[in-house]
């Protein structure tokens, strides 16, 4: 091989990425041994034509060149031209990488808090609290929708909201006869109705035994948890397909993707507590097959059941869900001097204003005192 010149490397086009090229004459002379490489392209090929055409088709009609007919075109201007065309490629490469990475990191930042919860939720043995939390999250919501605050007493819709606290919780509570009352204030029927689903919640507790309740409570929530996430990073992928037509607006697609995908992530945790809670709230356990069932609608009392968890030692997951869940209503962008963006925080999580403070000591409790 040597002694025949070494390797001789024929490119029959140029590659976008001027790396590739680079390889292909570095394998003509490795690691030092004799050879060489020739490239042969067409003035037809996409990277001539669509970054170079202008100007090769200048350089061709120069007379000055002294090319004629069917003679090969090789001239250092050509090969400069080509080397530009390739960086300009490479660079349009760089951006659209650049541009995909963004988009992504929206993305990661959530799946970050997800996992993070999901963690928490996997180590933890007891998810009391944290069902309790949504529970209160999911009543203060429906109950804001019905009974909005400052509305005076004639205008509260007190059968829209029985209708919810029936396909919610599964309760029938005299909320008309409340509202009649005199003085009667819109935090104490909110209290009556948390008193009336705490006591419905610690009887299941007790008629089922707390130790195999807290395991039928973990199994729902990270069943409910990991169904909504995945449904999420779909409505996500189906976002980024058409987010770019954004820019015909004179939009950033990287700024309105993000402001949705915030929004919508808000949305699918307001949807996960109704979903927990409403799930929680008419699931049934058969103490002699050990399998979860639900009733979806109380009123027909019809009963689904469910297949039976191996990983749970005897305590099933549910699959049936609730199908009628109302949708919740969009949100602006989220911004920290503006409590109207925040949406509903638990009380236990930090405050969004960034003053380091749970949200029950610091705009939470700003709230309940204006309110009262």
């Amino acid at each position: 091989m040597k002694q025949a010149g070494g390797l001789y490397i024929i490119g029959t086009e140029r590659h976008e990425s001027r790396r590739i090229d680079n390889q292909l004459r570095g394998r003509a002379g490795r690691q030092g041994d004799p050879g060489a490489s020739m490239f042969f392209l067409s003035v037809e090929d996409d990277l001539m034509r669509i970054f170079a055409g202008d100007r090769l088709e200048a350089l061709l009609n120069n007379k000055r060149i002294g090319l004629q007919e069917g003679e090969a075109l090789e001239h250092p201007l050509i090969s400069k031209m080509l080397e530009r065309a390739q960086g300009k490629v490479e660079s349009m490469h760089f951006e659209v990488r650049k541009s995909i990475l963004k988009f992504d990191n929206v993305m990661n930042d959530q799946r970050k808090i997800i996992y993070e919860q999901r963690r928490e939720i996997m180590e933890s043995k007891d998810l009391g609290d944290l069902v309790k939390d949504m529970r209160e999250q999911v009543t203060e919501d429906v109950v804001s929708l019905s009974i909005p605050p400052g509305a005076y007493a004639e205008q509260w819709d007190t059968e829209s909201l029985k209708t919810e606290i029936l396909r919610i919780f599964g309760l029938e509570l005299p909320i008309a006869d409340w509202a009649k009352e005199e003085g009667i204030a819109d935090q104490e029927i909110l209290s009556r109705i948390e008193d009336a689903v705490d006591t419905k919640m610690a009887e299941k507790a007790v008629r089922y035994s707390p130790e195999v309740w807290r395991r039928v409570e973990k199994s729902i929530v990270l069943q409910l948890l990991d169904q909504s996430w995945k449904e999420h990073l779909l409505n996500l992928d189906h976002l980024r397909q058409g987010i770019n037509l954004r820019a015909f607006g004179q939009k950033d697609p990287l700024n309105e993707y993000k402001a949705e995908a915030f929004a919508m992530f808000e949305l699918m945790l307001d949807k996960l507590r109704e979903l927990v809670t409403q799930t929680l709230s008419f699931v049934e356990i058969n103490q002699e097959s050990g399998r979860l069932s639900m009733a979806l609608e109380p009123a027909k009392q019809e009963m689904q059941e469910t297949r039976q968890d191996p990983a749970m030692e005897g305590v099933p997951q549910t699959q049936a869900q609730p199908d009628n869940v109302r949708p919740m209503p969009t949100r602006k962008a989220f911004d920290k001097n503006d409590p109207d963006t925040w949406g509903k925080i638990q009380r236990n999580a930090d405050c969004p204003c960034g003053s380091g403070k749970k949200y029950k000591h610091c705009h939470g409790a700003i709230g309940k005192s204006a309110a009262n």
